[in-house]
């Protein structure tokens, strides 16, 4: 399924290029995110791939920071825009076809660039066949919960002015689903989690000139609906003033962090025990009782 149209998402990542340091704070804090994961992990990673890494934030803060810049290699950028890279370690591709051999890398990061990919299993899959045996994959996408007061406004609005919605910010990745999605690509001790962002804004319309500072408004590969009107953004935005002010006139905007993490399997990784194989009783380790399923704990509900 073609959700997203790849090349006008270039063509918008080329635009926003020049501009693009007074726009960064969301690549900033995912950069900062995978820094801080990767820090509690004593590990050497010498050859290192950053995936849609636009002017290269991530590589630059790995390196910056005390606690990675003396365990990370030689760093690969890669972006859909081939105006932000720098050679000799830049690559133009697109996520969708990887041109990297297999067992390439130890490390593969990515900061807010998986949320436009329209095949996300089959990225996934190639991420972990570039990496080297027991290698390391961290991304960080853009999840649900993310500008769901942009959303919320623009249906309303739409629908209040023209009997019908259709479909203008981009959907994302669930963080339920983010495990799931790394362990049918095939990686080892796959983990998701999700915390949100929230970024306050004096008026609704500086968060749609942010959202085009950073090359991240909508790209949809077959339009729902009618474009948007004047009339209609005009409401929207008086509706997410409405509903999504602070007392002191301040709007909100959410953006969700879904952080993904796996390793390329290798033999002699840790693996989970069959079913039914334990020796020891979960209650002896933990030194209480054992208690039948349906006996009362004897804690008390208050209401």
């Amino acid at each position: 399924m073609r959700i997203f149209d790849r090349r006008l998402l270039s063509r918008r990542r080329t635009r926003a290029a020049a501009g693009f340091e007074a726009y960064s704070f969301l690549k900033q804090a995912a950069a900062e995110d995978i820094v801080l994961r990767l820090s509690a992990i004593n590990r050497q990673f010498a050859r290192v791939l950053d995936l849609g890494g636009h002017d290269g934030r991530v590589g630059q803060t790995l390196h910056a920071d005390p606690e990675t810049r003396d365990r990370i290699g030689e760093i690969i950028t890669t972006d859909l825009s081939p105006v932000w890279l720098r050679p000799p370690l830049g690559v133009a591709c697109d996520e969708e076809a990887l041109p990297f051999a297999d067992g390439s890398f130890d490390l593969v990061v990515s900061a807010l660039s998986l949320h436009w990919i329209n095949d996300l299993p089959g990225t996934l899959i190639q991420i972990r066949r570039a990496l080297k045996p027991d290698g390391l994959f961290i991304g960080i996408a853009l999840g649900g919960r993310t500008l769901n007061e942009l959303r919320t406004a623009l249906l309303a609005a739409e629908d209040e002015i023209r009997g019908g919605a259709g479909q203008h910010v981009s959907p994302f990745l669930d963080v339920i689903d983010g495990a799931g999605l790394l362990q049918r690509a095939g990686f080892a001790m796959p983990v998701s989690d999700g915390d949100a962002l929230t970024v306050r804004y004096a008026e609704p319309l500086k968060l749609l000139a942010d959202l085009k500072g950073m090359g991240e408004t909508a790209a949809f590969a077959q339009r729902a609906g009618p474009p948007l009107t004047r009339a209609v953004l005009f409401r929207a935005m008086e509706i997410y003033r409405e509903r999504f002010s602070d007392p002191d006139g301040r709007v909100r905007a959410t953006f969700d962090f879904i952080a993904l993490s796996g390793w390329a399997p290798a033999p002699d990784q840790p693996k989970p025990k069959r079913p039914g194989s334990a020796t020891t009783r979960l209650a002896d380790a933990l030194g209480v009782r054992e208690q039948n399923a349906g006996e009362k704990t004897g804690r008390k509900r208050q209401s």
